[in-house]
Parts: structure tokens; C-alpha cells; sequence
């Protein structure tokens, strides 16, 4: 996955950019329950669920492999 927006308040989008999850950046979701488990940038980070829910992410595009 891609991180496409930030839509939390600005001193949370700050924060969240501090730690890695940026616009553009690719991400990797380990666990989702109660709260989210991301990995950014070689490091993983829990997130509650409505913090997660104001990062908005679109899907990598897998890449064809040559037969």
C-alpha cells in the first residue's frame, strides 16, 4: 500500500509525517484489530483504529513477472 492523504488535524499530520508515514510512502499492514500495526521505513508502529482510519492508502500495483 501507498499512503495518498493525511486527514488528521494538522499537529497529528506533523507527527505522523515525523515517524515515517508520509504522502507517497509505502506501507505494509501487519495486524488490523482494535488497533493497526504498520510497517514503514524497516520499523513497525501500532496505531489505534481511528488514527489508522484518517490515513488514507491506495494499493500497490503488483509487478508482471517475466515467464
Amino acid at each position: 500500500m501507498r499512503i495518498k492523504q493525511l486527514l488528521a488535524s494538522p499537529d497529528v499530520c506533523q507527527r505522523l509525517r515525523e515517524l515515517g508515514l508520509c504522502e507517497e510512502q509505502s506501507i505494509r499492514c501487519v495486524l488490523r484489530s482494535h488497533s493497526v500495526v504498520c510497517q514503514v521505513c524497516n520499523m513497525r508502529l501500532g496505531l489505534s483504529s481511528e488514527l489508522a482510519d484518517s490515513i488514507w492508502v491506495e494499493p500497490l500495483k503488483t509487478a508482471q513477472h517475466a515467464a
